[in-house]
């Protein structure tokens, strides 16, 4: 190693103990429990500095200007805390503790099984202090390695207590970093290993050469709670990770209830707030509530993934808590059977009535990690049970949990997809669940969804839990239309382009929209679905009328010229046990447009720019940050559950990433 690289690694090590400022230390505990916070905020008020607790609670904030400032702790699902008139001199290290409070939002005490301790756990780590490294015995830190206990340096590679050179990480000051002083292989952080699909986003189109735009809906949000993760961590999302459409459809809208039929169609026409030149089009769609007396009962299969990826606390420990909120939410004739896919497969409960709760509970209690994720025959075994215990009147469903790092016995992905496509025709679904980060496979489990006719949740903390399995529990278990598709027909004297808001990886061809064999989406009971159209006004009609081809006519109807309508939104749907579509339309009028659109309206275009700036859309316009909060904060609604509170904390996490400032 070179003299001068030496010196450089040294001098970035150094650069903390010469800076100027002081630093704000300390841990962030839940009140009640005393238990550490991870991944809690703790930022500087009215400044862009800020940090997140790591696995034992504690955060540290260095290098802050001298000065008196307000220190924030936030949590999801805790009251924030805020220290005020903290006072910081230069070179000064003030430790903050703070102690979150549950807020109204969790309703109820959770009693957590988990060992404070992970026996099994096969992690290790060691800090090592630059006090410790001034007192070592060594002419560099290339030479600090091998001194450390278990770790082993052999053909320049470096292993930890018998863990592979690639299994091994280093940080400093918190920061991921290669290692210096082996020249021929470095140790590295295992890479991370989620997979996103990359889609091209929805460019504008001519009205009059493409008048169709047709889609089959979608009400996953997967997309927004996993992004929230990144966010909240004070991390960068992957930009494929971001489908604009799941950030829209997290939020429910007021829309008005459908009176005979299982839904209704809302829409709403306002100038384009990221394109003041533009007309934002908005169109709801409202699935008619559910009362659980009215539901019939539920046959559900749990297949949870088991292996030993799935240790972590914000995996299986998360998992069970989900299912633990669902047990508790069942009636006495719906009915759960478990199944555990890992090294092998097995039934670790037989079908159990709802009324027998403790018994669900304690099984749910005893799932542990362990072993490889090869499946053998995990999802035959679940669909197996759910056909086995089959309710004619009921809702039949398969509920698969996973890191995403899967293998459930059916190696080859178009067999795996026949085999959910035909159990979907014998009135099984499948809804999927992701759990925890580095592992998962997304564009993978989103598929798997999709093609089983049901929903793709990613639950990332116990309010996300407490959102998919009470707070919407009939719109997770009980499918009110299925197959669904829009078609939105625009009219060119009226329409000069269009682009869709998103909606990219569920587009169809304008033919499939009445082919009932092609696959659609699906409405859950009282869920809402909402797509966004930008739109450009026609200015030329004269020219399209005098465009002329040798063996077709090329004009606009008389009708098209004089009518109000701007265009039409028809919404194809089948009854959960039908063969046969159905049909519903309404036009959207020119004269609607309306100068002070609704709270609906300003909040989705919010939460639709707050997804183009992430995501880098070539088609943001205007949109930015600062713009994204102030019409978000005038239009949260009601917001009885705090989700669109949650979304400003968001944006705001965001702003103190500076990532995105330039966007």
């Amino acid at each position: 190693m070179s003299f001068f690289t030496k010196f450089f690694v040294l001098l970035l090590i150094s650069f903390p103990l010469f800076a100027g400022g002081g630093s704000i230390k300390g841990k962030v505990t839940d009140k009640a429990t005393t238990e550490a916070l991870i991944g809690a905020n703790v930022v500087v008020q009215s400044e862009q500095w800020g940090a997140a607790t790591d696995l034992n609670g504690y955060y540290i904030i260095k290098n802050i200007p001298a000065g008196t400032y307000t220190i924030k702790a936030s949590y999801v699902g805790y009251e924030s805390f805020e220290h005020k008139d903290v006072v910081l001199k230069n070179f000064q290290v003030v430790e903050l503790n703070f102690e979150l409070e549950s807020d109204f939002i969790l309703q109820e005490i959770v009693v957590v099984d988990k060992k404070y301790f992970e026996q099994k756990s096969t992690n290790t780590c060691k800090v090592i202090s630059s006090d410790e490294i001034k007192n070592l015995p060594v002419r560099g830190i290339d030479n600090l390695i091998p001194l450390q206990s278990g770790v082993v340096v052999q053909d320049k590679n470096i292993f930890v207590r018998g863990a592979r050179s690639d299994e091994t990480g280093y940080y400093i000051e918190g920061v991921p970093v290669q290692v210096a002083g082996y020249e021929a292989c470095y140790s590295y952080i295992k890479p991370n290993a989620e997979e996103y699909e990359k889609v091209d986003e929805n460019v504008f189109k001519e009205s009059f050469k493409t008048p169709l735009s047709t889609f089959a809906v979608d009400v996953d949000a997967a997309s927004y709670t996993n992004v929230r993760r990144f966010l909240s961590s004070m991390q960068i999302p992957p930009k494929d990770a971001v489908r604009v459409e799941e950030f829209i459809n997290y939020f429910d809208y007021d829309y008005p209830s459908p009176d005979n039929e299982p839904v209704k169609i809302y829409t709403e026409l306002s100038k384009c707030p990221w394109n003041k030149d533009n007309l934002l089009v908005h169109i709801g769609i409202k699935g008619k509530e559910l009362k659980r007396d009215q539901a019939g009962p539920s046959n559900l299969v749990f297949l949870i993934d088991v292996s030993g990826s799935m240790q972590p606390e914000n995996k299986l420990p998360l998992l069970k808590r989900a299912f633990k909120l669902l047990t508790k939410q069942l009636r006495s004739d719906d009915r759960v059977s478990i199944v555990v896919y890992a090294s092998s497969t097995g039934l670790v409960l037989e079908p159990t009535y709802g009324y027998d709760k403790e018994k669900i509970l304690d099984a749910i209690s005893n799932l542990e990690a362990g072993g490889s994720t090869a499946g053998g025959a995990g999802i035959q075994l679940a669909y197996k049970i759910a056909e086995q215990n089959f309710m004619s009147d009921g809702n039949n469903r398969v509920i698969l949990a996973t890191d995403g790092d899967f293998n459930v016995g059916i190696s080859n992905t178009d067999e795996l997809v026949k085999f959910i496509q035909d159990k979907k025709q014998k009135g099984i679904f499948l809804s999927v669940l992701g759990f925890g980060g580095e592992n998962l496979k997304d564009s993978r489990l989103e598929k798997l969804a999709d093609d089983g006719d049901g929903h793709y949740s990613y639950i990332d903390n116990f309010m996300e839990a407490k959102k998919v399995f009470v707070n919407e529990l009939g719109a997770t278990l009980f499918t009110i239309a299925k197959d669904s598709k829009i078609q939105v027909e625009f009219n060119p004297a009226k329409v000069k382009e269009y682009r869709l808001v998103g909606y990219e990886n569920r587009a169809l061809n304008d033919e499939d929209f009445d082919d009932d064999k092609k696959d659609g989406g699906e409405i859950g009971a009282g869920h809402t679905v909402t797509a966004l159209y930008e739109i450009t006004l026609q200015d030329d009609i004269e020219e399209i009328n005098q465009s002329q081809l040798k063996y077709q006519v090329i004009a606009i109807k008389e009708s098209a010229i004089n009518t109000d309508e701007i265009l039409t939104v028809k919404f194809r749907y089948k009854d959960p046990d039908g063969t046969e579509s159905k049909l519903i339309s309404q036009p959207v009028l020119f004269s609607s447009l309306k100068e002070k659109p609704s709270i609906n309206f300003n909040f989705s275009a919010a939460v639709a720019m707050f997804g183009m700036i992430l995501k880098d859309s070539d088609y943001k316009g205007e949109a930015n940050l600062d713009y994204i909060l102030e019409l978000a904060e005038a239009n949260l609604g009601e917001d009885e559950f705090g989700y669109r509170e949650e979304f400003v904390q968001l944006v705001e996490n965001a702003k103190r990433l500076n990532h995105f400032a330039e966007r």
